[in-house]
């Protein structure tokens, strides 16, 4: 199978730029990108993929087996990598494709010069023992995956305004509501089960390559205490907090996402 049909990828080249890979999360395929690229095809090559099962992926390449955990994604990572064979990559990762980026890097870290974890989410379920804190209870996790269950489209349209955020901007929410109900129901069902309860804070120890963690100031989603998690187990990481609002600061804050990400990449070599 093509490779590049499978994921649509697209690259933006640059004649001997350094390659950054943008890697969207769960709902939303790379079109959620589009504002930041501008900014950093100037200085870099730039990739965009779609997860399979989501956006222009090839929906025949989809398989309960090989993407029911995050591994198959990060497989499709590596992949997508050697097929470009751009040298290593600079890999700035939204939401739970942050652990995708994660997994990969653990297992072949000469791919990548860095990853930029952004608005990351090692585990969304609380953990009382361990006193971590991530997006609620089991009990809510289990109520949001099934009202996700029971009514796709109108759990679509209820959330996408809060993981959004930016009230005063309503038409963020409901690009991203749109962008929820181009995604195939049952595939998003399943994507969901992984987003929500997989559990990589043990992954994050092992993470070879440099890497900068980057939340948001007001997210309704992500609490800060997550960043700081991330970070704090991480080696050598770095935490940084935009000055955004919502969990997708690349369409709400557009400019200073580029900006970090370039910065970043730019001595991540």
């Amino acid at each position: 199978m093509d490779l590049r049909s499978r994921n649509h990828v697209r690259v933006t080249a640059r004649a001997g730029a350094p390659a950054v890979v943008l890697a969207h999360g769960f709902g939303c395929d790379q079109n959620m990108w589009r504002l930041v690229v501008p900014t950093l095809e100037r200085d870099f090559t730039v990739v965009l993929f779609d997860h399979v099962g989501s956006g222009r992926s090839q929906l025949s390449a989809w398989s309960r087996g090989r993407y029911g955990s995050l591994h198959g994604y990060a497989d499709d990572v590596l992949e997508v990598c050697r097929e470009l064979a751009l040298g290593p990559v600079t890999f700035a990762r939204h939401s739970v494709s942050a652990m995708t980026g994660v997994l990969a890097a653990t297992r072949e870290p000469e791919a990548f010069a860095g990853l930029v974890l952004l608005a990351p989410y090692p585990c969304f379920v609380d953990d009382p023992a361990t006193g971590y804190r991530g997006g609620g209870s089991a009990a809510a996790i289990d109520e949001l995956l099934e009202s996700l269950d029971a009514n796709y489209l109108g759990w679509s349209d209820a959330m996408a305004p809060v993981i959004m955020g930016n009230p005063e901007r309503p038409e963020l929410g409901e690009e991203l509501a749109n962008s929820f109900c181009r995604t195939d129901p049952e595939i998003a069902r399943i994507f969901a089960r992984v987003t929500f309860l997989s559990d990589n804070r043990a992954d994050l120890a092992a993470v070879p390559v440099p890497t900068l963690v980057a939340q948001c100031s007001n997210d309704a989603i992500a609490p800060p205490e997550v960043g700081a998690f991330v970070q704090a187990r991480i080696p050598g990481s770095r935490l940084i907090t935009l000055n955004a609002t919502g969990y997708c600061p690349q369409l709400a804050a557009p400019e200073e996402t580029a900006a970090a990400i370039a910065a970043f990449a730019g001595t991540a070599r």
